[in-house]
């Protein structure tokens, strides 16, 4: 009984160790390439309309995109963005699931979502609202909650006659004393990179007439899912298999593919190449070996059965 019980404690401190490890990680290189995705260090330093909405911000991010094309040419996509409106231009199988628009964020100017004025709302999800609490077109427009907490910044800064910067900035406090926003807060912490990103780029692909193809972005939504289900596997299997130092190596990779495929500056082709690598390595160290002590339990049980 004490060895199991030593044996079970020494799962949950290596499984523990695995979590360690990858957070520091996190914290140490994804985190911050995250938050400054796109920026210059310029463009992260200069202050920006919004900033006094959040003096001290926790989670404080600034992301950028040059993209071919006038703020003019920029501003109808930005301001008709929502949910039942033109979408995010993202992930639309997640963003825009049950829109009365449809499931494809729009590929045009939409005449009907030009005309917005401050306090407004933007509708996040079926669920969910923001206002818009400054306008200035071909400029600014800048959404924050309805107790106006925290400001969500999308901004026009042109290099020249053709070329424009669209600079993304989220000041956010969390709230983690308060149990129904938690999962808001640690869906900004660590899913709000993959989510503007794509947004920026979406933007991007519109202006320039360059729309990727829905499969492609359905690829892409679907390998981040995948690679966050091998790690919460990894975990597990660490929790209730017999450790062992190649399992314990194979858990400690599932954390590590989480951080390339959602953090690291690849394309979606190595990012699945990797996702199948990682599931191979998972077979080989979890499951084969539980096949082969089930074989093995059943030739014995049938060589006792036969004497």
């Amino acid at each position: 009984m004490k060895l199991f019980s030593f044996l079970k404690i020494n799962r949950i401190l290596a499984t523990l160790a695995i979590i360690v490890l990858v957070m520091t990680g996190y914290l140490l290189l994804a985190r911050p390439y995250q938050l400054n995705w796109g920026a210059t260090d310029q463009e992260v330093k200069q202050s920006m309309p919004g900033d006094q909405l959040s003096l001290h911000p926790e989670f404080f991010a600034t992301r950028a995109i040059t993209i071919t094309g006038s703020p003019e040419e920029i501003w109808p996509w930005l301001i008709q963005m929502g949910y039942g409106r033109a979408g995010y231009y993202g992930f639309d199988i997640l963003e825009n699931l049950g829109s009365s628009k449809g499931i494809r964020s729009a590929d045009r100017i939409l005449p009907e979502f030009q005309q917005f004025k401050v306090g407004d709302e933007v509708p996040i999800s079926s669920v969910a609202h923001m206002v818009f609490v400054a306008i200035e077109p071909n400029r600014y427009v800048i959404w924050t909650g309805t107790n106006h907490q925290g400001s969500f910044i999308w901004a026009l800064y042109p290099l020249d006659q053709s070329h424009t910067r669209l600079v993304s900035r989220i000041r956010w406090s969390f709230h983690w004393t308060q149990p129904r926003l938690l999962a808001l807060d640690l869906f900004t912490e660590f899913t709000d990179h993959i989510a503007v990103r794509e947004i920026l780029q979406g933007v991007k692909r519109r202006v320039e007439n360059q729309i990727e193809p829905m499969a492609q972005q359905d690829t892409e939504f679907a390998v981040y899912v995948v690679a966050a289900l091998i790690f919460f596997a990894t975990l597990l299997l660490s929790l209730i298999r017999p450790l062992t130092w190649g399992r314990w190596l194979a858990g400690f990779g599932g954390g590590l593919a989480w951080l390339i495929i959602w953090y690291a500056p690849v394309s979606i082709w190595i990012r699945v190449g990797f996702c199948l690598l990682v599931i191979l390595g998972l077979r080989m160290w979890f499951v084969r070996p539980l096949r082969q002590k089930t074989t093995s339990q059943s030739r014995v049980d049938h060589n006792s059965q036969s004497g």
